[in-house]
């Protein structure tokens, strides 16, 4: 494993390839309502941050597809998704060749933040430059889809509209230079039971994004956080009233709005200057021992272009 990593999103050590994969909030979260596939239709502005997984990939031969990871929580074998990724860009692409990942865990697990679909997308992305079979990232979002429908997003990151199961992106050219201090507590959230959680009512037909995306677009931070909206925060805190509690701490703490990504149980609040960000940490460190202060990041940086400094 390379010593030295500084701030490269793509660094060769050898036969060693490094990846960064990033972590995401929901800026919004709207459910439409069920389909007719048993999933829900959503549609979600969602905004990578760089908390983020490190990961090393080395060329095996063929049919070997192996994992180690820093964290003993997450599965070493066909059922992590970055395995799966492997699994299917060899399948995709013909190649006969396998490959060892080394997964630095950073990301909190099943924390509404994309971990696991973070990794499968990084792992796609340097597959790819590994064996230089040059396909765009259209082509590697398909490929990824077929794993998890938050893996297309992850594929480009920044920000972007997602629709349909969340694999359907829009993407935006809008990042505000803009903070997320997040919490996370150690509880365990079902996202499909939260699904099953949802009342009509709880179904609009008219989405936050647009508003999100006007607001982005007009640089106005201070605008971001009253339209934040996540419609499964209501059954989330309905189903873990621990958790409605601690973001009733939190934002007594904070004195600033709380939020939920995903179907939880992280919760955030947005900050404009990583002064107000820093004051958020140290208030909430007080309370709580998984808190994290993260900035919002582009898709440049997440897919390679450019080097995060």
């Amino acid at each position: 494993m390379p010593l030295h990593l500084g701030m490269l999103v793509l660094v060769e050590v050898g036969h060693l390839l490094f990846k960064r994969a990033y972590a995401k909030i929901n800026l919004t979260l709207d459910v439409l309502g069920r389909r007719d596939d048993g999933y829900h239709e959503v549609d979600m502005v969602m905004q990578s941050i760089d908390l983020s997984d490190l990961v090393w990939l080395d060329k095996r031969p063929a049919g070997e597809v192996t994992i180690e990871s820093t964290s003993a929580a997450i599965p070493v074998d066909e059922r992590n998704l970055a395995v799966q990724a492997a699994r299917c860009f060899f399948e995709h692409t013909g190649i006969a060749a396998g490959v060892h990942i080394q997964l630095e865990k950073h990301i909190p697990i099943a924390a509404g933040l994309a971990g696991g679909s973070s990794d499968a997308a990084a792992v796609l992305r340097g597959l790819n430059e590994l064996f230089g079979t040059g396909m765009s990232l259209e082509e590697l979002s398909q490929v990824g889809a077929r794993i998890g429908s938050d893996v297309p997003f992850c594929m480009y990151g920044g920000t972007a509209i997602a629709r349909g199961r969340g694999e359907k992106l829009t993407r935006i050219p809008y990042v505000l230079p803009m903070f997320a201090v997040l919490v996370h507590p150690r509880l365990f959230v079902s996202t499909a039971e939260v699904y099953q959680g949802l009342r009509p009512d709880d179904f609009t037909d008219s989405p936050a994004s647009a508003a999100m995306v006007s607001c982005l677009a007009e640089a106005n931070g201070q605008g971001i956080a009253p339209l934040v909206r996540n419609a499964l925060q209501r059954v989330t805190f309905d189903m873990y009233p621990e958790l409605r509690a601690l973001a009733e701490k939190v934002e007594a703490v904070t004195h600033h709005p709380v939020h939920m990504s995903g179907s939880g149980p992280t919760l955030f609040c947005l900050a404009v200057t990583s002064g107000q960000a820093q004051r958020m940490y140290n208030a909430l460190r007080g309370i709580m021992k998984d808190v994290y202060i993260c900035r919002f990041v582009g898709a440049e940086e997440v897919v390679g272009q450019t080097a995060a400094e």
